[in-house]
């Protein structure tokens, strides 16, 4: 998609964004100390620098100009680290519980040969502490995620000199004058000015109010959990698909069970056709194939007349619907409508095949019960939210899978809210209507301790919405031979774009910046230039070209001296020794592996380099249709740019809202994590209670009332208010460059 003129302005002025933006260019002393690059306190060491690799620079007249101050601090500069992910095992150094549980006699024996104890420094930031000359110190709650870690300690700010939290209270935080504002420093921070100027749409995103009327502020830095490319995705046993629709002739199965009373009614058109563009099952090209609802009818039209059934009736009713609608397209693999490179399947045909799947347990598992969607973790909210993401795929709405909140950009280029929007509750009725015929899992209903692990592994659980890699690892730790779990296709679905409602593949599950970020704590760092250089240096390291290599793969010993292509670029293969552990310590989870045992992937930027070398061969395979799909245009996505359809432009993940409006908005606390729309482990989500329970309660007893209730009752119009003035402050800003 093109780039409008605003995008165009933006993308032109990137060189000089950044200096434009910066209210400093110097470092200034903070510290009583005459200098604090000759000597440190603990025996007059040498200092460490951080340099762009310029000595000099000139102005326009050919004189020399004032060379840019390096970022030099004392060698052995102490930094209190308060910064993991979410958990004790995730921070820089190694837990005790770890220890005890992965590794022998106190002490983990990593592929780098050294063995480690708890409290030791993880590989990652022993090789930055070496390299950079700081030194790390655990501050670390390990709190269940960066919000609680942040609560913690915005208060004793001073005990700390680097903390992590979400790019919101950091960045409200910044404007309040609690950590340090890293604009005021970029060109004294060259690899991360560099990385700013070459993604102005990342600028933008983390862009925060400086307290004095202006927006040019960065109070932390970015997180990416790669970049520019799908995030969450379906995944199901394709296996049982292939066993339930392919093959000759009429389905038999001696005992088979029947499908529950119908509550969920169509979806989509019940007469007419409706043409879809798919890619070739060669993957060579796109061409069309159409749903022809004349011939076939709508299949849960079909299935609802005829009320309960057996599962075979189930089974071959579908079967024969897709011979029909598609006019033979699939042949007699049929299971490509919904697993082929080709596919082409949408809600209604996936709540079919679900009660196909859930009524033939004894052909596919050879017990009484399948469990239909489940949820990574059924009794976890963090994981039990995806399954309202998984909604707005299927039935189009946009805003649930939001870079912030659940705000999306409208074709009208202002802000929505879809916890305000009808369609959201409508999306979530009909998941209830799913829920009621049992199609999803029991324990996601009673919210009971059920994983995707011991469903896949127990042969319990059919389909669920997350990430590739880690979730198709369990192809070789959980999963027999001739069984397959394996990434789907995005579903078609009515989407409006503003230009009219169509029938396309789109999601909203698109990698940008995350909403965790570390600071640099203001008094933490006060009085102290050498702290204060060390962390603006390790934020610096992390986004060279040799800082993002160690922030996603660890150090040198795990890696391998060849290289492949990725993307374009060359990156490191991982050394056999790693992939072997990858496997022994993390069945196969690079995430796990390496934020329990590295210490990378914590924050800064993330390659999928490494990630996609762990990926097992079953889910590279899924992944790959869907990434071939995106290269073709079968699959749309929100753009990390201002798209001249404002609808298809990324939300950015924070705005530059000032410190009233966020003191304002901060207390709308029904719309807030404590209140209905948590999406932290403990909290509630009013979404997830819809989808389980339908509609009950004060004010939520149809979507229609759901809506209206939020935007009214619960402040939801004067949040989204002060959300589109910074939005209109931020557009404004960067079209006036």
């Amino acid at each position: 998609m093109k780039k409008s003129k605003l995008a165009a302005s933006l993308l032109a002025v990137t060189v000089s964004l950044s200096t434009l933006l910066t209210g400093c260019t110097t470092v200034p002393d903070t510290s009583n100390n005459s200098s604090s690059s000759s000597s440190s306190s603990n025996g007059g060491n040498s200092s460490t620098s951080t340099d762009s690799g310029n000595s000099s620079s000139t102005d326009s007249g050919n004189n020399p100009a004032p060379e840019t101050p390096k970022l030099e601090f004392a060698q052995g500069t102490v930094l209190r680290m308060a910064t993991g992910y979410n958990s004790k095992e995730t921070g820089l150094f190694f837990d005790a519980d770890y220890i005890a549980d992965k590794g022998k006699d106190g002490k983990i024996t990593l592929a780098d040969g050294n063995s480690y104890s708890a409290g030791d420094l993880k590989p990652t930031w022993v090789a930055v502490q070496d390299k950079l000359g700081m030194v790390f110190e655990n501050q670390y709650q390990g709190s269940k995620n960066a919000n609680t870690e942040w609560e913690f300690w915005k208060e004793r700010l001073s005990e700390v000199d680097m903390v992590c939290g979400t790019a919101s209270g950091l960045t409200e935080a910044g404007a309040a004058g609690q950590v340090v504002d890293l604009a005021q420093y970029l060109d004294q921070m060259p690899d991360f000015k560099a990385y700013l100027d070459a993604n102005p749409i990342v600028r933008l995103s983390i862009a925060g109010d400086d307290g004095q009327g202006g927006i040019g502020s960065i109070y932390f830095s970015p997180y990416f959990d790669g970049v520019n490319d799908i995030e969450r995705m379906p995944l199901m046993r394709v296996d049982w698909v292939q066993k339930l629709l392919d093959g000759d002739g009429d389905f038999a199965a001696d005992n088979s069970g029947t499908t529950a009373t119908p509550a969920y009614q169509p979806y989509m058109p019940t007469s007419g056709k409706v043409e879809i563009e798919v890619v070739k099952k060669d993957g060579s090209a796109t061409e069309k194939v159409t749903k022809d609802y004349d011939t076939a009818g709508n299949i849960i039209a079909k299935m609802n007349d005829a009320g309960s059934m057996s599962g075979v009736d189930a089974v071959n009713m579908l079967r024969k619907y897709i011979d029909e609608a598609y006019g033979g397209y699939y042949g007699t693999t049929r299971s490509d409508l919904f697993c082929g490179q080709n596919a082409a399947w949408d809600a209604d045909e996936l709540v079919a095949l679900l009660r196909c799947v859930t009524s033939n347990a004894q052909t596919l598992n050879g017990t009484d019960t399948i469990q239909g969607l489940f949820s990574r973790e059924d009794d976890n909210n963090q994981r039990r939210v995806d399954m309202f993401r998984f909604a707005g795929s299927l039935f189009g709405v946009r805003g649930l899978e939001s870079r912030q909140d659940y705000l999306y950009v409208g074709n009208d280029n202002k802000l929505h809210d879809a916890r305000q929007e009808e369609a959201t509750y409508v999306a979530l009725e009909r998941m209830n209507n799913m829920a009621k015929e049992g199609l999803l899992s029991e324990s996601f209903m009673n919210t009971s301790k059920e994983s995707s692990q011991t469903m896949l592994e127990n042969d319990l659980g059919f389909m669920h919405y997350d990430y590739n890699q880690t979730q198709t690892a369990y192809n070789k730790s959980k999963l027999q031979d001739g069984e397959k779990y394996m990434a789907a296709m995005v579903p078609v679905a009515r989407w409006d774009d503003g230009t009219g409602e169509q029938f396309m593949r789109f999601t909203e599950s698109w990698r940008s910046v995350k909403t965790d970020g570390w600071a640099i704590s203001k008094a933490g760092v006060e009085g102290n230039t050498d702290k204060l250089n060390a962390a603006l240096s390790l934020i610096n390291y992390a986004f060279s070209e040799e800082g993002q290599i160690m922030m996603s793969y660890g150090p040198e010993a795990f890696r391998s001296s060849e290289t492949f292509n990725f993307n374009g670029k060359e990156m490191p293969k991982i050394a056999d020794k790693t992939y072997e552990e990858l496997w022994e310590k993390e069945n196969g989870n690079y995430t796990n592996y390496a934020r329990k045992c590295l210490g990378s992937t914590l924050s800064f930027v993330k390659s999928q380099a490494f990630e996609y070398q762990c990926t097992h061969d079953v889910g590279k395979e899924g992944a790959g249709y869907i990434s071939n799909a995106i290269g073709l245009g079968t699959i749309k996505h929100p753009e990390l740019a201002l798209a001249d359809n404002p609808w298809y432009t990324s939300v950015p993940t924070v705005l530059p809202n000032s410190k009233a409006e966020n003191d304002q908005i901060a207390g709308f606390t029904e719309l807030g994590n404590s209140g209905n729309f948590g999406q932290s482990k403990d909290q509630n989500n009013l979404l997830v209670n819809i989808i389980v329970g339908g509609f009950t309660g004060e004010g939520t007893t149809s979507p229609a009332e759901c809506a209206a209730t939020v935007a009214n009752s619960w402040n939801g119009s004067q949040y989204l208010t002060l959300k589109n003035t910074a939005w209109d402050i931020l557009l404004e800003e960067f079209a006036n460059l």
